[in-house]
This record gives C-alpha cells, sequence and structure tokens, in this order.
C-alpha cells in the first residue's frame, strides 16, 4: 500500500502562514503610524537650542579660503565662508527676498540664493544683485584652537 501525501497538514501549515504574514502586516501598519505621531508628541532633546553659547561647527581646515559651507546653529541654516579678502565670516543662510536657503558659488565667489538669484557679498552680507531687499545678518564668529564656533546672531534675522 502507497501512503498518501497528508495534504490536510500543508493546508494548514499554507494557511498558518498566511494568517501570520496577514497579521504581521496589520501590526507593521499600526506601527507605521503610531511612530510618527509618538516622535512628534515626545520630541528629542536637542542639545544648545536656544542657548547662546558658541556652537563649534567645525575645524578652520574644514573652510579652505574661497569656499563656503551652510551648517545648523540652534536649528537655523548658517552659512561659513573663508574669502581671501575677509577671512572667515558667518552669515544667516536664509535669504532676506522669500526666505530661501542660499549657498556658496564658487565660480562668481558670492553667496547666491537660488531662488531669484539673489547676490550677496561674502565679506560684508550686502546686496550685490538681485531682488533682496535686505543684507544677510551676520552671526558671532570666533576662532579658538583651530576650531571655529558661531554664535548668535548680530542683528534681526529675516522671518523672526
Amino acid at each position: 500500500m502507497t501512503a498518501q501525501p497528508d495534504f490536510q497538514t500543508a493546508s494548514t501549515t499554507r494557511r498558518g502562514f498566511l494568517q501570520w504574514l496577514l497579521g504581521f502586516s496589520v501590526v507593521s501598519t499600526f506601527a507605521g503610524m503610531l511612530a510618527p505621531v509618538i516622535g512628534y508628541l515626545l520630541p528629542p532633546q536637542r542639545q544648545n537650542l536656544g542657548s547662546s553659547d558658541p556652537i563649534m561647527v567645525g575645524a578652520v581646515a574644514d573652510f579652505a579660503v574661497g569656499t563656503g559651507k551652510v551648517v545648523s546653529v540652534n536649528d537655523k541654516p548658517v552659512i561659513v565662508v573663508n574669502t581671501s579678502t575677509g577671512g572667515i565670516k558667518a552669515f544667516s543662510a536664509i535669504c532676506t527676498h522669500l526666505g530661501c536657503v542660499v549657498n556658496w558659488n564658487g565660480k562668481k565667489n558670492v553667496i547666491q540664493s537660488p531662488c531669484h538669484d539673489g547676490l550677496f557679498n561674502p565679506v560684508t552680507g550686502a546686496v550685490v544683485g538681485g531682488p533682496p531687499p535686505r543684507p544677510l545678518p551676520a552671526y558671532e564668529l570666533t576662532i579658538k584652537d583651530g576650531k571655529v564656533y558661531v554664535g548668535k546672531p548680530q542683528g534681526k534675522l529675516y522671518g523672526a
């Protein structure tokens, strides 16, 4: 007599797997929806937020002459530029025209807003072209032991 395959066991295993997969999908969906809500209600602690203490944004070597870099200082974008004529300077990286985040244009050696081609002087923050109505506010900047520290803004920030 030949042994008959046990289809009952095979279908139970498939059915069990599909039930497990369905349960896993439901739990994953609810977890995916619940995680952002918990993250919003219980935000992570941030260091130096709102503090007046200067924040280290890098070493002097990180800012070669003729370059600029946008960094975060107390959750605000700040552009740190190093020019041959003005040395290392820090300005708000928020354009005074429409609030776009500016960047460094190495070809023109200016701070440039990508929204409407606003151009700013990297030494003074003054408007040199385009529609921005005001210069970029400067930030306090100190260099100590080869490290660059950015402090509080020296003027009123755009949108503040």
